[in-house]
């Protein structure tokens, strides 16, 4: 759905994107993970045909970049942090105004779908003005989906707003994620967000660091490790389990055991019934977990 290769941005003196290689899937949540000044919203306004990249080649929907324009605009939905809305325009007033400019057929019915979607039908009469920051939030993003976009481009979109609120729009992009077959790239500093909503995670810092699952980005750093608590430490413990030809590390912390292992389904049993024999009593095992805000603080002081 998105391809893009080489795709680079200068400012000036300043590359904002540095030879960006990428691959999208259709109805794939990716999202775009770094930090501020790292080229996240430059990619998104180049993948929407809004700036021309300094170099390097895209494909959107099937549409190339610099040469189908148009028709990328026609088919992408772009919300960014900014909700940036006619104020004075009541939200029915918005979608339609937005709705017309892309040519929807049947607009009443189409701003009518997404007002209720969003909860937003028995205020549609009121102007967006006088909303909360979250409820323009979510005319927004009825305003990125009214012409029925094929590949959703969501900058920050729960920057700023309450928890309650930020809910609310998550929750609508998890709706979006199960029941349609769009593709959605999604841009944000929320860690927990987007290990929650995306199928794949990209780290950029003007160029791109890394790709994959959340979980294939925690294994690829820390691989998979063991936590076993003892009652005590036998002295020769850790000697006996060394033997263990699987065995990708050992160390003790305490009366704790921290051992790394390629496969530990199958080597879990194995290593309990070693550590018994050696005369080690276990009081509890469990996989050492590892959040996504440690993946991403790691690699992007790494490649700093």
């Amino acid at each position: 759905m998105i391809v893009t290769e080489g795709l680079t941005r200068k400012f000036k003196d300043l590359v904002a994107v540095d030879h960006l290689d990428l691959e999208v899937g259709e109805g794939e949540v990716f999202g775009f993970l770094g930090p501020n000044g790292a080229g996240k919203t430059t990619t998104v306004r180049m993948l929407a045909a809004l700036i021309a990249p300094s170099s390097g080649r895209a494909v959107v929907a099937g549409y190339r970049l610099g040469e189908e324009n148009h028709k990328i605009r026609q088919v992408v939905g772009v919300l960014t942090e900014s909700p940036g809305l006619y104020g004075r325009l009541s939200a029915y007033q918005n979608l339609d105004f937005f709705a017309k400019l892309y040519g929807v057929r049947e607009r009443a019915k189409q701003v009518e779908k997404y007002l209720k979607m969003l909860d937003l039908w028995d205020r549609r009469d009121e102007p967006v003005g006088r909303f909360s920051k979250g409820l323009q939030q979510k005319v927004a993003l009825a305003r990125a989906l009214i012409h029925e976009p094929r590949v959703l481009f969501l900058d920050e979109p729960t920057a700023g707003l309450d928890p309650e609120a930020a809910k609310l729009v998550r929750d609508f992009i998890e709706e979006l994620a199960e029941e349609e077959r769009r593709t959605i790239f999604l841009c944000t500093h929320n860690l927990s967000e987007a290990e929650r909503l995306c199928d794949r995670i990209g780290l950029i810092k003007q160029r791109l660091i890394k790709v994959g699952t959340p979980e294939e980005l925690k294994g690829q750093l820390y691989g998979r490790r063991t936590v076993v608590q003892l009652k005590r430490l036998p002295s020769d413990l850790l000697g006996g389990l060394r033997e263990l030809p699987f065995l990708e590390g050992l160390e003790a912390d305490g009366n704790k055991l921290i051992v790394s292992l390629k496969d530990p389904e199958e080597e879990n049993p194995i290593l309990i019934k070693r550590i018994v024999e050696l005369g080690g009593e276990v009081q509890w095992v469990r996989e050492m977990e590892h959040t996504l805000e440690e993946v991403y603080l790691d690699l992007v002081r790494e490649d700093a």
